[in-house]
């Protein structure tokens, strides 16, 4: 039997806390679904075609290395609905701190008794990419500062371009 996982969030630029989610979550399961969080209300720095295309740039050499299958996908529905659509038992959650654990906690706790057979694994952050938000990336880049420390290469490209003339 496959292990299929699904990695939701918003990914609005991809930093390297995804890249190091994602490569834990590779060495743990067959087939990994990163799913964009859609939301109505939410203006978004990067189209979702846009943030699509960065994922499958900067995750789909770390899951082939890891021989990972992976996807990319988006959805406007609850997570569990999500993964039960992709097939995944198990919600990949990343945690940088104590305040992460205990919102995701109650996510998890939620998530589990709307669908029980849908399992959510917390992967610690790795201690070099701990203070890093999407937030951050953000604002950083949005008042020209170097974000290349906290993105991969072509996320901090895409936003150079995104920030020109700012």
């Amino acid at each position: 039997m496959s292990r299929i996982a699904l990695y939701p969030g918003s990914f609005d630029p991809v930093t390297n806390g995804h890249l190091d989610v994602v490569r834990q979550a590779c060495s743990l399961v067959d087939r990994l679904v990163v799913a964009i969080g859609i939301h109505p209300g939410k203006a978004p720095l990067f189209p979702v075609e846009e943030r699509q295309d960065m994922i499958r740039e900067v995750f789909a050499p770390i899951a082939a290395s890891a021989k990972c299958e992976i996807d990319c996908v988006t959805f406007s529905d609850l997570t569990v609905t999500a993964a039960h659509r992709a097939g995944a038992t198990i919600l990949i959650r990343g945690l940088r701190d104590g305040t992460d654990l205990d919102y995701e906690m109650q996510i998890a706790g939620m998530n589990q008794t709307l669908m029980p057979e849908i399992r959510t694994v917390f992967l610690p952050a790795s201690a070099t990419v701990r203070p890093i938000t999407a937030t951050l990336v953000r604002q950083i880049a949005g008042m020209g500062g170097d974000v290349s420390h906290f993105v991969p290469k072509a996320v901090a490209a895409r936003l150079k371009t995104k920030f020109a003339g700012k």
